[in-house]
């Protein structure tokens, strides 16, 4: 680290994203300790794990998993909040890869990545769409391609966080609109969220992409809650 870098430092601290301390010279975006400490669900390794069962008789996916697990007071949390409300973008893309690697490991073999819209009234308000991070970090791993402009969000809706599971899908079930359909006929795609929790907002992305013809679709996300 360079004096510029040291006196920069002074002002605007280079912290890990999951326990704000500071980070070492030789650490970036999340320190060692944080890292060996967030919960792997391995649900790659198993085709029936918790997150592909929650899409069961709601839409015939190939494969769904998410790379951890996500619940309230540890340090994915912070990372995830991180991501999504403090403009850290550069953590999502340090989880992205690390999902990207998990996707090698399963062996699925996939042509486009989608990042989960967001409404651009909500993407202008934030700046970036979080997913998209993900997305980005998945890529450099898989070097596939990735495609943000197929999949559109229609609607504004309202936060899922209070809703009930059913009110998640009356909320999203005609959000999502196609673009350009032909793009992704006969291919196979690899849809992307930050955390799944009932998966109704993959289940309505899901919906309008199926309408293309001979596409598959196989989703991942950070953490399931």
């Amino acid at each position: 680290m360079n004096l510029l870098q040291s006196f920069i430092g002074l002002f605007y601290p280079n912290i890990c994203s999951g326990c704000s301390k500071g980070l070492s010279s030789k650490e970036q975006t999340i320190c060692v300790s944080c890292w060996s400490n967030l919960p792997k669900s391995y649900e790659y390794k198993n085709l029936t794990n918790h997150t592909a069962k929650l899409f069961w008789g709601r839409y015939p996916l190939e494969n769904a998993f998410s790379t951890f697990l996500y619940y309230r007071g540890n340090s994915l949390q912070n990372m995830i909040y991180d991501l999504k409300y403090r403009g850290n973008q550069k953590v999502g893309e340090v989880l992205g890869k690390e999902v990207g690697k998990e996707v090698l490991l399963s062996n699925i073999k996939i042509d486009v990545i989608i990042p989960v819209p967001l409404h651009p009234a909500k993407l202008q308000k934030r700046g970036y769409n979080q997913s998209l991070s993900i997305a980005l970090g998945i890529q450099e791993v898989l070097n596939c391609q990735l495609n943000n402009e197929v999949l559109l969000r229609k609607v504004n809706t309202d936060t899922q966080t209070r809703k009930t599971k059913f009110e998640r899908w009356e909320n999203v079930k005609d959000i999502f609109g196609i673009e350009n359909k032909t793009s992704l006929e006969n291919k196979h795609v690899l849809l992307v969220d930050d955390v799944i929790t009932t998966g109704s907002t993959i289940e309505g992305c899901c919906h309008s992409l199926g309408t293309i013809k001979g596409i598959k679709i196989s989703v991942v996300a950070v953490a399931s809650a």
